[in-house]
């Protein structure tokens, strides 16, 4: 279990909410998240490029066998080095509350 530390660059809202909805789940598609969280493919992607730097979270293009056209589908999933900044980051939110 990671011990409580803050992180700045989970804190973000945004990146605290990607963090949030890949915790339980292997893997969320880009869009997903993106209609999730209500923001543009730019702004999720600049996110996820931060989050991917401090090796948070891994992308993988992948083609899909339901489109007809040549794009790929990008899978978005939390690694464990960002499972344990999240977790930690969340036990020192709760100790800032008092919780």
């Amino acid at each position: 279990m990671p011990d409580a530390q803050f992180n700045d660059l989970i804190h973000a809202p945004v990146r605290l909410r990607i963090c949030g909805l890949l915790r339980p789940v292997e893997q969320l598609d880009f869009a997903v998240l993106r209609d999730t969280l209500g923001v543009a493919d730019a702004a999720l992607s600049k996110h996820l490029k931060l989050l991917a730097d401090a090796g948070y979270v891994r992308l993988v293009k992948q083609a899909s066998a339901n489109r007809g056209d040549s794009r790929r589908l990008t899978w978005v999933r939390l690694t464990p080095t960002g499972a344990d900044a999240f977790d930690g980051h969340v036990r020192a939110l709760r100790e800032i509350a008092g919780q």
